[in-house]
């Protein structure tokens, strides 16, 4: 069956489909010697030449699915070049002979934690799709007063401004005394910002956020922020079967 042009070069690690759209939309893609379009497909025995130069598709489309649980530090961005000079999580990453490594999801510059990263474009998209509602579990250090009816609020859904979210749970730690309390929240939206957001909406702040699991993936003992490790085929299979994929 031919796929999009855009998806299979971005499955294929050539870039992202936006930034594969543009090249194309420039005409600098041609399929068979003839410029391509966005919309076109692509087949099997299609050659295909980007700036002149043909891609080998072969090689670049039977990449092995791996995942690595990485320990994101804050300040590390989630971008392969920042214009502001700051440290991304792509460098230093395993070199790949094919594909490349993507994101599953963001994390904000100041938000530490668990991040997902795999050769698995199609793993990658139902992992970030709201419909399977994966589990994102945070320890959230809060400054304001938090009290009973707060929490309440957080779970059963409060309005924000891209529409209702909520906490699926909250749990406090043994520190009530204190004027910056910690919290282990859990949700299944991956929309931007929303833990900070919904706590943002009760007039208290977040000032640390840590992703601490997600999925069945927890944030990594033993490595040392900015670092990773790599899940085992066993891992990787138990996170392809929360979204229907057989890896």
């Amino acid at each position: 069956m031919a796929d999009r042009i855009q998806k299979v070069l971005a499955n294929a690690g050539f870039g992202s489909r936006r930034q594969l759209e543009r090249v194309i939309a420039d005409g600098r893609i041609r399929v068979n010697n003839k410029i391509a379009k966005l919309g076109d497909t692509l087949g099997p025995q299609d050659e295909i030449r980007m700036d002149g130069r043909v891609l080998n598709m072969e090689k670049r489309q039977h990449v092995p699915c791996r995942v690595l649980a990485y320990k994101k530090h804050v300040d590390q961005v989630v971008t392969r070049k920042d214009p502001d000079g700051r440290p991304t999580v792509f460098k230093g990453l395993p070199r790949l002979v094919a594909g490349r490594w993507l994101s599953i999801g963001r994390l904000d510059v100041n938000t530490s934690g668990l991040l997902l990263l795999t050769t698995d474009g199609e793993l990658k998209k139902r992992l970030e799709h709201p419909s399977y509602e994966i589990v994102r579990t945070y320890a959230a250090r809060v400054r304001g007063t938090v009290d009973k009816p707060m929490l309440e609020r957080l779970v059963e859904g409060v309005e924000l401004d891209d529409g209702t979210a909520h906490f699926d749970t909250i749990r406090e730690a043994d520190d009530s005394h204190r004027a910056n309390r910690w919290f282990e929240v859990s949700v299944r939206q991956g929309r931007n910002r929303v833990v900070r957001r919904l706590w943002a909406s009760q007039g208290v702040t977040v000032s640390r956020l840590m992703r601490t699991s997600f999925g069945p993936v927890a944030l990594p003992g033993g490595v040392k922020a900015g670092g990773f490790r790599e899940l085992d085929k066993k891992e990787v299979r138990a996170l392809a079967a929360l979204v229907d994929l057989k890896r």
